[in-house]
């Protein structure tokens, strides 16, 4: 009988966190998403794309690649312009990957 009340008190206990974690990755989602918008971005393309490629922006961050290459990236690979090209790799980083700020040209 003891342990079938533990069980709850356990699951909760576990799951709780994962709760938090993704609300918090709801909210950081939301944001990029928004500051997309804010400059008209993702217009014809899906948040779930956008979010997916703002991921991938970090992932080549940490392997190596400067912001500027990683525009150039984006640059080439999308129909953007330039500076959105640019926008796009700077709200990344404010959003997943802000230990690459430091690398951001001044503005």
């Amino acid at each position: 009988m003891y342990s079938r009340r533990m069980v709850p008190a356990v699951l909760l206990a576990l799951l709780c966190p994962l709760a938090v974690a993704t609300a918090h990755a709801d909210t950081t989602d939301d944001k990029f998403i928004a500051e997309l918008k804010s400059e008209g971005i993702i217009d014809h393309v899906s948040n779930a794309h956008a979010i997916e490629a703002g991921h991938f922006v970090c992932v080549k961050l940490d392997n190596g690649m400067s912001p500027s290459d990683v525009a150039n990236d984006v640059l080439n690979s999308s129909s953007m312009p330039a500076y959105h090209s640019g926008f796009f790799v700077g709200a990344a980083i404010d959003a997943y990957c802000p230990r690459h700020k430091a690398e951001l040209p001044a503005a």
